[in-house]
């Protein structure tokens, strides 16, 4: 067996590289050899990032020149009564955070929708994005190349999908500036996440387009899909799943769970979340839906950068003549229960907490279920937060907490 501490001292002396040592040792090996690099470059311990519980074999997919694992706090929430398309009844949620109090307050959103029977929730459309850019000579041919694409939707489907068994092409839309044509390609990617299998497709498809037009590819992204970027086009058209989830709160539960009014919360939501966001010019009118999706991407196994296009949700509230009204509708929520960080053993155990593990029957249903617990679980969220500021205890719930 090769020692680490050799391939360190190769690295140091600048025969091998990083990211090589794999091709001289196994896995689990090369990660101990870069950790004991790192460690005598940097003057650090790193015994406990070099304490993980997966085989680093296993991590291969997921991350390069490995030294370790990232460990986060990790909590569940729940149960939580929901009433869905592919979810019915009680699921609990598990979510990794450093943020003290997060999960007491989501907690105690779900709390009240369970004393109220439960929250009502639908995944409301779907489809994963790929946008390429290409150029051509002028507007004329743009709009030749725009015309072409509406009338051959079929054949570009065709090339498509002949890269997945899995993956659905349902949509191209043309966007044209100038002499850049932009083709947004969107696709029914089951209970995967789906953006490598839409970049694949893609790409395929992208050849017919240069085949049988002027159009030439520059990029394979052209950024109106858009991924990972605060965008317009994702609040307005969804990415992902888009989901809403809503519940109706009696007023006497409103107040003994809450510690307010439908009327103070109602005010709360208005100001804050609708006439605040809009004065900030900004995409998502709610008051911390990403930091529920943030901890459940984390417990998950979902790709933690999409929690951009995750934030993209509005949060309505209205007091009622029954009680308190409030919904959640996140407008581009890109999860997956296959492919991706889902096989890694915390994170696959985390799904299996929801009851969303693997490939759903039919093919999809697990992603959405995901979808519809977490968006419930946002809405628990929102009630919280909203609660606590509208009776002043926000500041308090956290020095109560020691947060």
């Amino acid at each position: 067996m090769t020692d680490p501490s050799e391939l360190a001292a190769r690295v140091r002396d600048g025969e091998l590289r990083l990211h090589e040592l794999e091709a001289h040792a196994d896995p689990e090996t090369a990660a101990a050899a870069r950790r004991a690099f790192v460690e005598s470059e940097t003057d650090t311990d790193l015994e406990t990032v070099g304490s993980y519980a997966f085989e680093a074999e296993n991590a291969d997919p997921n991350i390069e020149n490995m030294i370790g694992g990232a460990q986060v706090p990790m909590g569940v929430v729940g149960p939580v009564e929901i009433d869905g398309g592919s979810v019915d009844g009680e699921r609990y949620l598990p979510m990794a955070t450093t943020e003290g109090a997060l999960l007491a307050s989501v907690n105690r959103g779900c709390s009240a929708i369970r004393s109220a029977g439960g929250a009502t929730a639908r995944v409301l459309k779907n489809g994963m994005t790929r946008a390429p850019v290409f150029t051509v000579e002028d507007v004329g041919e743009a709009a030749t190349v725009a015309a072409w694409v509406r009338e051959n939707t079929d054949q570009l489907a065709e090339a498509a999908e002949s890269t997945t068994s899995h993956g659905e092409l349902t949509d191209v839309t043309p966007y044209v500036v100038g002499d850049s044509v932009f083709l947004r390609f969107v696709y029914d990617t089951k209970d995967a996440m789906g953006m490598n299998m839409a970049t694949i497709a893609t790409e395929e498809a992208c050849g017919v387009v240069e085949s049988e037009t002027p159009a030439s590819l520059v990029a394979l992204s052209g950024n109106l899909c858009t991924d990972k970027k605060p965008a317009a086009i994702n609040a307005i058209e969804g990415r992902g799943r888009t989901v809403a989830a809503d519940v109706l709160l009696p007023h006497d539960l409103v107040e003994e769970r809450l510690d307010t009014t439908a009327d103070a919360i109602a005010e709360a939501n208005t100001r804050k979340n609708l006439v605040g966001s809009a004065k900030a010019g900004s995409l998502g009118f709610n008051a911390h839906a990403a930091n529920v999706i943030a901890a459940a991407f984390l417990a998950l196994g979902q790709d933690i950068a999409q929690v951009v296009e995750g934030s993209n949700a509005i949060t309505t509230v209205e007091e009622r003549e029954e009680g308190l009204y409030a919904s959640v509708t996140i407008a581009s929520l890109e999860v997956g229960t296959v492919g991706g960080g889902t096989g890694l053993p915390t994170q696959a155990e985390a799904l299996d907490v929801v009851g969303v593990g693997g490939g759903g029957d039919p093919a999809g249903s697990n992603a959405d279920a995901l979808a519809e617990v977490i968006a419930t679980a946002a809405l628990a969220g929102e009630l919280s937060l909203l609660a606590a500021l509208a009776s002043r205890h926000l500041s308090s719930a956290h020095a109560e907490l020691g947060r």
